[in-house]
């Protein structure tokens, strides 16, 4: 049976501040994991390896651990492993039954107590290897933001962004060394921030960011079009809307946007939950930067963007639980493809604005089922000194949910 992985989480008051239960599942490691820091915390004990984390952490992972099955091994984390930590990797890697989480107190918590800010009314969101654009989806005036930082640049990258989008309002509280004797506690708006930055900022911080700004986009499918940087190729509002409705995106789930053009049903996607991701497929190289362009924009850095023409794009991509065609469909095997590359429940939807194009949807209802739609949008529009109905181009669509 292969062995269990003690993660044992550690206050910034180090090796004294554990309980003496916890200094005994340490002291008997055979090996002891962690980050520099939190190795250096550690009282010298004869015989005992310390072994920092690879870099990049999870793809040295498997190399690290291999040979260390059998052996008492315990990571040292910071906090609550399983808040944006090594215990939520471990786990990820290992599976639950091989990896033993003791938390200590994390600085979430401790940072809502510092503020006085209820759980239930909070947001966290960590920047630990992610770009300060993550933040644009969670813009709203009033909310309250805990930010994981990545070191002490951070603050002031986040006020960069704030000041940006019309936030400069917002107030930033730099909670440095929480739990320790030495905590410190500093407060100024996003604008007051870069007109003149502290000259020191602790490196270990947790960000509370008080909101105050406009109101920019709703949470809903469906943004405005002007949004996104497009060149015509763009998934218009009302369609993306009724395509989104048929996706169906759940937390966790991933998306192929395949023909993405500006990219719109993907970033949508993944503006539903934090845990949605997708990968945009898009064959014209400068569409596809501006995909990335919009996605940082709208605050869901994390899409995939892939530079190719589908199907052959497609291969080795992750396992999409969705599919969207906005361009393409007439690609050889394409939509073979497609149906062959969901799980059971999965969803499908294909859209078409020529003829021929609409002929294989037809074809693929008959064949496999599922709903056909043709959708025609008119807007209202100056026709000299009166208003008149100017219709957009109709767009044939066809979705499609496998049996689960």
């Amino acid at each position: 049976m292969a062995s269990v992985i003690t993660v044992v989480g550690i206050g910034a008051d180090g090796w004294t501040g554990l309980p003496a239960r916890l200094r005994e599942v340490v002291g008997a490691a055979e090996v002891v994991l962690g980050g520099a820091r939190h190795l250096a915390l550690l009282p010298e004990i004869v015989g005992q390896r310390r072994v920092p984390w690879p870099s990049p952490l999870r793809d040295g992972l498997a190399d690290l651990l291999a040979p260390l099955d059998g052996v008492r091994v315990v990571a040292l984390a910071s906090g609550d492993p399983m808040v944006s930590g090594i215990g939520s990797v471990l786990v990820d890697v290992l599976g639950p039954d091989r990896v033993q989480v003791e938390p200590a107190i994390s600085s979430v918590t401790l940072a809502r107590a510092r503020m006085g800010w209820p759980t239930e009314r909070t947001t966290t969101v960590s920047l630990v290897g992610r770009g300060p654009s993550t933040l644009l989806r969670e813009l709203a005036p009033g909310r309250r933001l805990l930010v994981l930082s990545a070191d002490e640049t951070t603050p002031g990258l986040v006020a960069t962004l704030l000041v940006e989008e019309g936030y400069g309002a917002s107030v930033l509280t730099v909670l440095g060394d929480l739990g320790t004797t030495t905590e410190t506690r500093l407060a100024m708006s996003a604008t007051d921030w870069l007109a003149a930055p502290p000259a020191q900022v602790p490196r270990l911080h947790v960000l509370a960011v008080a909101l105050a700004g406009p109101r920019h986009f709703g949470w809903t499918t469906g943004l405005p079009d002007d949004a996104f940087e497009h060149d015509g190729q763009l998934t218009k509002r009302d369609l993306r809307s009724s395509a989104l409705a048929r996706l169906a995106p759940v937390p966790g789930e991933h998306l192929w946007d395949v023909g993405a053009g500006a990219g719109s049903i993907g970033i949508e996607w993944m503006r539903t939950h934090p845990t949605c991701s997708a990968t945009a497929v898009e064959a014209d190289p400068e569409r596809a930067a501006r995909v990335a362009r919009n996605a940082h924009r709208l605050g869901v850095p994390g899409l995939v963007v892939v530079t190719g023409r589908a199907p052959a794009a497609l291969a080795g991509l992750p396992a999409p639980d969705a599919i969207f065609v906005g361009g393409g469909a007439r690609e050889d095997g394409l939509l073979d493809h497609c149906l062959a590359s969901l799980a059971p429940a999965g969803r499908l939807v294909v859209h078409a604005v020529t003829l021929e194009t609409e002929q294989l949807l037809f074809a693929a209802f008959r064949q496999h089922g599922g709903e056909l739609t043709r959708l025609s949008v008119e807007v209202a529009a100056p026709i000299g000194s009166f208003t008149g109905w100017t219709p957009a181009r109709a767009v044939t669509q066809w979705a499609l949910t496998l049996p689960s």
